[in-house]
């Protein structure tokens, strides 16, 4: 068979098919795990087809190290992914805006929240 996962590029997008071959995992479960892990959103097109973009095969990566790897829990590896994300810095720093009222008690708000799920 021509064109297998193997001889494709890193930075090529993947069908569902080619990232569970790629992952070792079922193509179900990645489904599944699109259910789970809200950060999990591969492109869709006509008719429902997913790509998977290099990004998400990196997080497919992480997900299945935390849950077959590590053993965690479904909550378990979704916590921490959050953590990932929340501490993970931003690439380029964005200036900052003058904070107006608003935008402070969003702030108040995201941050108790971050430190209820942490709890």
């Amino acid at each position: 068979m021509a064109g297998t996962v193997a001889d494709k590029s890193d930075s090529a997008f993947r069908t569902i098919s080619e990232a569970a071959a790629d992952i070792g995992i079922p193509a179900h479960v990645l489904r599944f795990w699109e259910t789970r892990f809200a950060q999990l959103q591969p492109m869709k097109r006509a008719g429902g087809r997913r790509y998977y973009r290099p990004a998400d095969m990196a997080l497919l990566r992480q997900i299945k190290g935390l849950l077959h790897d590590q053993g965690m829990t479904i909550r378990g590896a979704q916590m921490a992914l959050a953590s990932k994300t929340a501490s993970a810095p931003m690439s380029a720093p964005v200036p900052a805006a003058p904070l107006t009222t608003d935008r402070q008690a969003l702030i108040a708000i995201r941050d108790r929240l971050a430190a209820a799920l942490a709890a």
